[in-house]
């Protein structure tokens, strides 16, 4: 079951988990996902690129599970096996519906491959502001409406506003998806 976790996380992030730089990665992916943190040489541990040690906490377990979508290691154990039709929600099911989950001035980052990274704060009504971005079509100062998030999905867009021109429907993370988190610092 271990060996399957590590195997459905780098399927979730679409990345596999080899080298240094790709635990640190998979740390902040993490935190920012749960606010909890897990070392990377725990990490390197669980993945088996580190021998020294035993088992797995399950707590760690537990966290990784969280990071999927689980409640915890019990949870993924007896749920993850069920064939994609026996699930009733998708191992990355994490999402926001915008009018119940977000309030006035909240900020969020949105990321999608490769390397796109899209800051926007939520203006009400379903309405955002991009705020700042990086590798994207998306630039400040350009508005949107957008009614429900759902990480690892592509992301549907309407209503973009860019300069002066008339408004448009946009995809963001057509091939892989979107990633959200809730930085603290935008």
């Amino acid at each position: 079951m271990i060996t399957k976790i590590c195997k459905d996380i780098e399927s979730a992030l679409k990345r596999k988990i080899q080298t240094p730089k790709d635990f640190d990665f998979l740390r902040e992916c993490i935190y920012a996902r749960l606010h909890v943190v897990v070392s990377s040489t725990t990490l390197k541990r669980v993945w088996g690129y580190l021998t020294d040690g035993g088992q797995p906490r399950e707590h760690t377990l537990s966290v990784l599970a969280k990071f999927l979508g689980y409640n915890d290691w019990e949870d993924y154990q007896q749920n993850s096996m069920a064939t994609k039709e026996q699930q009733s929600n998708p191992v990355m099911g994490r999402k926001l519906n915008v009018p119940e989950d977000l309030k006035c001035g909240d900020r969020l980052r949105l990321m999608w491959q490769p390397g796109r990274v899209c800051n926007v704060e939520y203006l009400g009504q379903l309405v955002f502001r991009v705020i700042g971005s990086e590798n994207t079509r998306l630039k400040a100062g350009d508005t949107f409406q957008c009614s429900l998030i759902i990480e690892g999905e592509p992301l549907y867009i309407d209503q973009l506003v860019q300069g002066g021109r008339p408004p448009i429907a946009y995809v963001c993370g057509k091939q892989t998806g979107v990633m959200f988190e809730f930085p603290s610092s935008l």
